[in-house]
């Protein structure tokens, strides 16, 4: 093959897409991934997401969706047509692209083979797979010891989160997921909202056991930035933290932090809605037995995202080095 291994990235959010759009594998292009697997969350219970899977009995779309667009090669205005949001009617609120997935579920049979057929229609370059066939809930017990079912409550409640898990709890991984994970050469676990994005995929236990199992390099990707509600005050071992207490150890090895400071007009911003910079506590994720990369990975725009071109060489760099034990 010649490139940089397989890699398999875990996620949900807008955190997943944003990733795959930074080393989605390009035609010829050199330093390029053999190739890429993406394991997406389908525990979405807003929106258009939450009505299909109430109305429909089918696992939540919207991440597959946005996950799909990342890596297709089809021409634009599919691509655009794919995420179309209705604006008025009975469909008010639905994207195309969830009603298409939930209708190729009926005539494919189930939702795997659905997604699986979009790929040819898209022009997928890579592979999108969810975590689980069963749409599943997401259920917190809060800081105060309530509990929470749904991802658009728990998103909303400004209590801290002290537990997370999934309904039902023995909700199996699609084997195809599995079988790319043992055979990745780098896994890579974020960015994006800490309970709601990257954890739910890892209380999957079939996919936690295949991640451990992995001779992989198992990266964890921190947030720039806080998120109000869920990680308020959060440190990047903070954020470490809660995905070993959930999952215990074994599914990361490094954890990828970005060490720029925002510029002064977005810190102000994003100071203005609750939100932070997350500190790099280099000596308390070394202390988690962790390895540590902080470089500068972010990005120019009105937002602190994590800048494609950086993302990549640094995941590039991961891919081609031995983990560094602290």
């Amino acid at each position: 093959m010649g490139g940089l291994g397989r890699v398999v990235a875990l996620g949900g959010g807008t955190g997943l897409p944003a990733l795959l759009e930074a080393i989605k594998p390009a035609a010829g292009a050199p330093g390029c991934f053999d190739g890429v697997t993406a394991v997406v969350t389908v525990a979405d219970s807003g929106g258009s997401s939450g009505r299909l899977r109430r109305e429909m009995g089918v696992p939540a779309p919207g991440d597959i969706r946005n996950c799909l667009v990342a890596l297709s090669d089809a021409p634009e205005v599919l691509r655009r047509l794919f995420q179309y949001r209705f604006v008025q009617g009975e469909l008010e609120g639905h994207s195309l692209g969830n009603l298409f997935l939930a209708a190729l579920a009926e005539v494919a049979g189930d939702f795997p083979s659905g997604v699986r057929q979009v790929h040819d229609i898209l022009a997928i370059r890579g592979r999108i797979v969810p975590s689980t066939a069963r749409p599943v809930e997401l259920v917190a017990v809060m800081g105060d010891g309530a509990e929470l079912r749904g991802e658009w409550d728990i998103t909303r409640d400004p209590r801290p989160i002290r537990r997370l898990r999934l309904d039902p709890p023995d909700c199996a991984a699609l084997p195809e997921a599995c079988e790319a994970l043992r055979a990745a050469d780098l896994i890579l676990l974020g960015p994006g909202s800490l309970y709601t994005s990257v954890l739910p995929n890892l209380l999957v236990r079939d996919l936690a056991a295949a991640i451990r199992t992995s001779r992989a390099r198992k990266v964890y990707l921190c947030n720039l930035a806080t998120q109000p509600g869920e990680t308020d005050g959060f440190s990047a071992s903070d954020h470490a933290r809660v995905l070993l207490d959930h999952c215990d150890e074994g599914l990361f090895d490094t954890v990828l932090c970005n060490s720029a400071p925002l510029p002064p007009s977005l810190d102000r911003l994003y100071a203005g809605s609750g939100s932070r910079p997350v500190p790099v506590d280099a000596d308390a994720l070394r202390g988690l037995g962790l390895a540590v990369v902080a470089q500068d990975l972010l990005g120019t725009g009105e937002y602190a995202r994590h800048d494609p071109v950086k993302l990549r060489s640094a995941l590039v760099r991961l891919a081609q080095t031995a983990v560094e034990k602290p």
